[in-house]
């Protein structure tokens, strides 16, 4: 981190004097559109920008040919949908799913493109339920920015995409984010009267979920959270000062969407739609020249950042290889071999 100040909150109130706010967007669903690795049937099957390569994780006992298809990506089919316990049955687990929903026709500036589309099956009977539409994997807050060519390996980054990172601007990641202060997403209701809320972790690993109000609605509407809390007078504000370095930039990442369904509520299905979410926020530190360059002389952020890296793919590794066992294990028959042919049935029958 060349010549890099970093200022904490004490900061922020310089930020906040002049009344400067981020708007981001954290997550744009449309970008996930599957664009390589195609299948038998020539269709892709992951997206280029989010593909991860797991077969870091998998012991020796996998062939080359084997580790070089433990790849997964963020494309919208590979999305998973999580039932509570109260709404798990061995037919919603089969049902409920994420798949890429074209918009086809409407005055939106999207048409045309590819949105999340859900499927969720909750029950009939009078119980509180819910579901977590939540990405195949932790979003990386550490993976650098680098190309993966068409069999989906990743290059070294290039000179101009050093310093960044590889799920930022629109991929699920936001860094350097102090207090939030909206968030917004972008969906099609259905007129379910269930609800939605938005589920956020930050750099402490702590989640958060964020109420965005019914999807009793029918169309394209934006649904907004504001911070109750959030203080907009300067002076009011608490100060807290931190040491200048070394200290990590504060992020949040998307965890999933969270849609709950009340028991007095209609059940079965439910169907909904979404383009994206968006944050306002203030910054979290702000930077400019140091006399002396604090991180090529120490590079105690650098390490730090390759540790958690580390850690992060561990544990995303074990996951997607334990899949990919499962997957193999799988029965890929749908009928059974006849044993006769037709001629012999017939004559068995005369």
């Amino acid at each position: 981190m060349k010549r890099t100040l970093v200022l904490t909150a004490a900061a922020a109130l310089l930020a906040g004097t002049f009344g400067f706010a981020k708007e981001s967007t954290l997550i744009d669903f449309s970008l996930l559109k599957a664009d390589i690795l195609e299948n038998e049937e020539g269709q892709a099957q992951e997206n280029s920008r989010t593909v991860m390569d797991y077969s870091v994780a998998a012991g020796a006992t996998f062939t080359g040919e084997q580790k070089s298809l433990m790849k997964t990506s963020l494309a919208l089919p590979n999305w998973e949908v999580v039932l509570n316990s109260s709404a798990r049955n061995v037919q919603s687990v089969a049902l409920s799913q994420v798949v890429a929903a074209e918009v086809k026709r409407g005055d939106q500036p999207f048409v045309g493109e590819e949105v999340m589309g859900v499927r969720i099956l909750f029950p009939t009977w009078n119980n509180n339920a819910n579901a977590k539409i939540v990405p195949p994997f932790e979003i990386q807050a550490y993976e650098p920015l680098a190309e993966a060519d068409a069999n989906g390996d990743r290059q070294e980054p290039s000179e101009e995409n050093k310093g960044k990172y590889l799920f930022e601007d629109g991929y699920g990641l936001i860094r350097n984010v102090g207090t939030i202060k909206s968030i917004s997403c972008t969906t099609m209701g259905m007129n379910f009267p269930h609800q939605l809320y938005v589920l956020l972790k930050d750099q402490d690993g702590i989640e958060r979920r964020y109420f965005m109000g019914s999807l009793l609605f029918d169309g394209w509407k934006t649904l907004q959270w504001n911070n109750p809390n959030y203080i907009t007078e300067v002076r009011t504000r608490e100060i807290r000062v931190y040491p200048i370095y070394p200290r990590g930039i504060p992020y949040v990442k998307f965890a999933g969407f969270q849609v709950t369904r009340d028991s007095r509520d209609i059940g079965a299905d439910f169907i909904g739609y979404f383009k994206d979410v968006k944050v306002i926020y203030d910054l979290a530190v702000l930077t400019a020249d140091r006399d002396i360059d604090d991180e090529d002389l120490w590079g105690i952020i650098t390490k730090k950042e390759a540790a958690r890296q580390a850690n992060e793919m561990n544990h995303f590794g074990v996951k997607q290889v334990n899949r990919y066992i499962e997957k193999q294990k799988m029965a890929t028959e749908d009928a059974f071999t006849a044993t006769l042919n037709e001629d012999s049935a017939s004559n068995a029958g005369n």
